[in-house]
């Protein structure tokens, strides 16, 4: 059995803190077995092209069906049995001893229309100031956003950060350095264009009292203010409500590992700091620490408490955001599969088939997606009556292929909406629900932002495509 203190190659791509990094694409052991399945796949296809195309279409087929059919068993679980953590005004009662010393997080780069509105949005939140720093995380030359410093009073509880210029520009580098500096129990990170609700980390604080031991984490969910700007903003919303309303509380409930949303994750410092924090070269650092704590033995609970953000309403901005996500992803997954029998020892095998299909899965079919609209739309044209009867097509995506496709695509889509909708419901946004119908055309466009994403990998993995915003944030609640 392979052991971490026996594997090579996890060891050597760990970094200087000791934590697996993404600062390398692949592993040597990537690498070569890359090289390896390449090679075969050329033999195979110079041997006979035709079956290998056939057989090769099959496996990537049944592989989308069964991540299809695990994202529908994740959205019925929740609708049946939820676990995640729920707390009302009445139970938010001071814990003994005084509520505990929270740090805020906030990383700030040329966010100077931002810093306004987050200052505000923090200093009402409810908690003991003296019991509270806030540290504004900013780049050393950020000048337009110290700039946006002057006429600003920062109360006692805020705290401004210094990140020195150096490599890699990201979030969690950033993040890091803010950590080192880091002293209470707990910490959260909030993005610049976020609205907690105010009792948010008192909610946080109990909940972690009302948590088992080995809770590390507690995720917040996330939802958009201005969900009515535009059609995107709408089928945005709606993709946030079926993730954080129904996909992570089944996460929850399966004790799962839980992929960390940016923003409003709640730590127990002291944990925080022995898991070193984020890898800064992973550009989805906090999908890559809530596996490291799944790994470690943590729990992370999902707790009914939102955070408002900023839907990106432009196409080419949530393009960007999006690619980002897809390429953090694969990173987040192939660090992890540098020593797969480390991570299936350390969770469990059930647990680690989690990450297959929720990681792995989540990019495999995004990918796909567009790719099999497309040849199933070739492979009725090519059926009907008079159709253009390209052989060649039908032969390589023979009937039961199709099937398994098709089922994906058409009713998968049509339960995926409908699930959509339903989560726009539970989340108490019924004015999204009919623009649901059109998720199938988001996810074609998901599509082409996950394999602009991946693309990216290959040639600038570590650049940080940056989250724009509009300027939306005066109709937060």
């Amino acid at each position: 059995m392979q052991t971490e203190e026996t594997s090579a190659d996890w060891q050597r791509y760990l970094g200087p803190r000791g934590i697996p990094q993404a600062l390398c694409t692949l592993s040597n052991g990537q690498a070569w077995l890359l090289l390896l399945f390449l090679a075969g796949l050329a033999a195979c296809l110079f041997l006979n092209w035709r079956d290998t195309l056939i057989y090769g279409n099959a496996v990537i087929t049944a592989f989308f069906l069964i991540a299809t059919l695990y994202r529908f068993h994740l959205l019925d679980l929740s609708l049946r049995r939820k676990r995640e953590i729920v707390l009302e005004t009445g139970e938010l009662v001071e814990p003994e001893g005084g509520w505990p010393h929270y740090v805020v997080q906030v990383p700030l780069y040329h966010e100077p229309h931002a810093l306004r509105r987050i200052v505000r949005a923090l200093t009402k939140l409810d908690y003991p100031t003296d019991r509270l720093t806030i540290q504004l995380l900013i780049e050393d030359d950020d000048e337009d956003t110290k700039g946006a410093f002057e006429g600003v009073t920062l109360a006692s509880q805020f705290k401004i950060v210094r990140i020195p210029v150096c490599e890699p520009r990201t979030k969690p580098k950033a993040c890091n350095v803010g950590l080192a500096e880091a002293e209470g129990e707990f910490l959260v990170i909030f993005d610049a264009e976020d609205r907690p609700d105010p009792d948010q980390l008192k909610k946080a604080v109990i909940a972690f009292g009302q948590s088992s031991e080995k809770t590390g984490c507690i995720q917040a969910k996330l939802s958009f203010y201005n969900s009515r700007q535009n059609l995107l903003t709408r089928l945005f919303t709606a993709d946030y409500a079926l993730w954080f309303n129904l996909c992570l509380p089944a996460l929850d409930y399966r004790n799962a590992p839980v992929p960390l949303g940016g923003t409003s994750n709640h730590f127990r410092l002291d944990i925080l700091k022995e898991m070193q924090g984020w890898d800064e070269y992973n550009v989805t650092e906090d999908c890559d620490l809530g596996i490291r704590l799944a790994i470690a033995g943590w729990q992370t609970r999902i707790m009914d408490s939102t955070t408002w953000e900023e839907a990106c309403p432009r196409f080419g901005a949530w393009t960007r955001q999006r690619s980002r996500w897809v390429k953090g992803y694969l990173q987040t997954y192939l660090v992890h599969m540098r020593s797969p029998l480390h991570m299936t020892r350390k969770l469990g095998l059930g647990r680690s088939l989690h990450v297959h299909l929720l990681i792995g899965g989540s990019v495999l079919t995004q990918l796909l997606s567009l790719v099999y609209w497309i040849m199933v739309l070739a492979w009725l044209i090519a059926h009907a009556p008079n159709g253009l009867d390209p052989a060649w097509l039908a032969t390589y995506f023979p009937g039961p292929v199709f099937a398994m496709g098709a089922f994906c695509l058409f009713v998968g889509n049509f339960l995926f909406a409908y699930y959509c909708g339903i989560a726009c419901v539970v989340r108490g946004m019924g004015h999204i629900v009919p623009a649901c119908w059109l998720m199938p055309l988001y996810w074609m466009v998901m599509s082409y932002a996950a394999w602009k994403g991946a693309l990216q990998l290959i040639w600038r993995p570590h650049y940080w495509e940056k989250t724009m915003h509009f300027d939306t944030g005066e109709n937060a609640p």
